[in-house]
């Protein structure tokens, strides 16, 4: 004898036991439930002439779907504010979309709106003053940031007014232009300590005046905070190569003098193999177009053997 089929659900649709008053499922409690197998067949087509008896669409359904959507939308938008919005568990969806009475789904998602509201509006604050820190740096170095301090009191309104993708719109939008004026600056920042400290490499070897490169860290600092990066990248670039001539009329002289004060100390006391091998890389970096390298190298071997090279063969002679 076949077994009878069991009740199911009308919230999960899952099959409930015989005499549950809860689904196991969804923990929903069941109104008196009548197994399918139970149920009156229809008499005959519906008077319509439809193919079948069918529930008329719930308004209410379609939309508990667009809120659900719009909360999955606001979770994945709001990842980078660093904030994490409620949900409703996948069962709960699923149930919730199913359900043939979504109306009190409907009051469950609207306070899981409301919570996730409040914590973007919450994590808006927060933005603001982290980002207000940002551009007030990129202020210092005259960086032009009035519009993006317009559009964060935008974004915090929209969010306090519950326009939430207006809010996470805007967020982004100035996220995205504060980090490409950020970039900007710390590479000028960079390529303008990674000169000052090539310039300082040549001064401690007295291939440039004392105090030189200070001076030229002073004008540079304030050109930098000026704002105009293009003119100062184009600055850097001069006195980079500049400096680079400046060792290449220099440096082949300089080496054999060093190298040369190297193979006496070792006639006259301990060896220094590791001394003339670091010399010979530091040379062949100078020469391989890596006078950055060179240079400190030579710096450093200066420093740790105690040895002076004479300043009048250190520098070229002023030209004519």
């Amino acid at each position: 004898m076949k077994a009878a089929s069991s009740a199911s659900c009308p919230t999960c649709g899952s099959a409930v036991p015989a005499g549950a008053r809860v689904c196991p499922v969804c923990r929903v409690p069941l109104p008196d439930l009548v197994a399918p197998s139970a149920r009156p067949e229809p008499a005959g087509p519906p008077e319509d002439g439809s193919a079948g008896a069918r529930l008329p669409d719930n308004p209410f359904a379609t939309e508990l779907n667009r809120r659900l959507a719009r909360l999955a939308q606001w979770s994945e938008s709001a990842e980078p504010l660093g904030v994490e919005l409620p949900r409703l568990p996948t069962w709960a969806e699923e149930a919730a979309s199913r359900s043939r009475t979504p109306e009190p789904w409907a009051e469950v998602v609207r306070g899981v709106e409301r919570l996730a509201q409040r914590r973007i509006s919450e994590a808006f604050d927060k933005w603001e003053q982290r980002t207000s820190s940002r551009i007030g740096r990129l202020e210092a170095y005259s960086v032009e940031s009035r519009l993006e301090r317009s559009q964060i009191e935008d974004a915090v309104h929209a969010a306090k007014l519950g326009d939430i993708a207006q809010a996470l719109a805007t967020f982004q939008q100035v996220d995205r232009v504060v980090t490409l004026k950020e970039r900007h600056l710390d590479q000028a920042r960079e390529e303008l300590e990674r000169l000052v400290g090539f310039l300082r490499d040549l001064e401690a070897l007295g291939l440039m005046e004392t105090g030189e490169s200070a001076e030229v860290a002073q004008e540079l600092e304030r050109e930098l905070r000026t704002g105009h990066l293009a003119a100062l990248k184009q600055r850097l670039r001069s006195l980079r190569a500049r400096a680079v001539d400046r060792v290449s009329e220099s440096f082949v002289d300089y080496v054999s003098r060093l190298g040369d004060q190297l193979l006496a100390d070792r006639s006259t006391g301990p060896e220094h193999d590791a001394e003339a091998r670091e010399l010979a890389i530091a040379a062949r970096a100078i020469a391989l177009g890596r006078p950055e390298e060179g240079i400190r190298r030579l710096r450093a071997l200066k420093e740790a053997t105690g040895l002076e090279v004479p300043v009048s063969a250190a520098r070229p002679a002023p030209r004519g």
